[in-house]
């Protein structure tokens, strides 16, 4: 699903910034990059026993365990990062979108409002708090969310997609139809056939 990609390719992308400049960390960047994950959480282990409060490290261990499902560990990693960082946004959002994978709504929904509550945080996580209330059927407070979301980055396509979407659930048929067409125009192949099922 091209909502997942879209996550996998951001976080992905932050795990390269996240590059922490030392040897077997640089290594395990270097095997991350690479989809070399396993590899990867052996440099990452090799550099924490030196460095074991190291945050960047321990979130690209993170996001290297979670590539390869290891989603007990991947949540340790995000959590002991977020207690030696605890304003961290971007360990905030991965623990928000590993709950989101294991359906547990109500913990992505808290990380996703700890993130959005943190000065300069992305329109990355009022979409990530958005989706867990619109899992747990919070309707108006879901549509505000996936609006911040469109007002902090007007280019955000799939924003506008599962926007257009739960309004087209509440009967806003004119409105959702409206935001999947603005998605569409964006390139976000996934919202077309919305558009085709549910507005000709």
């Amino acid at each position: 699903m091209n909502f997942k990609k879209s996550i996998i390719i951001m976080f992905g992308a932050a795990t390269l910034m996240f590059a922490c400049g030392q040897d077997d960390s640089e290594q395990g960047d270097s095997y991350y990059a690479q989809g070399q994950y396993e590899q990867a959480v052996s440099s990452y282990d090799s550099y924490l026993e030196k460095s074991p409060r190291n945050v960047k490290a321990l979130y690209n261990r993170g996001r290297a365990h979670e590539e390869l499902g290891n989603l007990e560990q991947a949540e340790a990693d995000f959590k002991k990062a977020l207690e030696h960082d605890s304003k961290n946004v971007q360990v905030m959002m991965s623990l928000s979108n590993l709950y989101q994978k294991q359906k547990n709504h109500s913990a992505a929904l808290l990380y996703a409002d700890y993130a959005t509550e943190t000065s300069g945080a992305p329109a990355m996580a009022n979409f990530l708090k958005a989706r867990a209330l619109h899992q747990l059927g919070n309707t108006d407070e879901a549509l505000q969310e996936y609006s911040a979301a469109i007002k902090a980055d007007k280019g955000f396509a799939q924003a506008y997609h599962y926007r257009g979407v739960l309004k087209l659930g509440t009967k806003n048929k004119r409105g959702g139809c409206d935001d999947l067409k603005q998605a569409v125009s964006m390139g976000y192949a996934p919202a077309q056939s919305a558009l085709d099922k549910y507005c000709n």
